[in-house]
């Protein structure tokens, strides 16, 4: 299991987005789940990178506004 988890910058790099962005999700309220071990260390899991990648996925460009209403 553990070979699964992922720190902060390796999410963020399996991600394509910054360190800093991870951490204000995390402050907004998670919308990428994280393991927290401790009082101070955070994972990732690679499935639920996985899963927000898929979450993501969109055939039109409209497609947002819909799924916003």
């Amino acid at each position: 299991m553990t070979g699964n988890l992922l720190t902060t910058k390796q999410a963020a790099a399996y991600l394509s987005v910054s360190a800093a962005f991870l951490e204000r999700d995390r402050w907004a309220g998670a919308k990428i789940p994280f393991v927290r071990i401790g009082s101070r260390s955070v994972r990732y899991r690679k499935q639920d990178l996985d899963n927000y990648i898929e979450s993501k996925v969109r055939t039109s460009t409209s497609q947002y506004a819909i799924d916003a209403a």
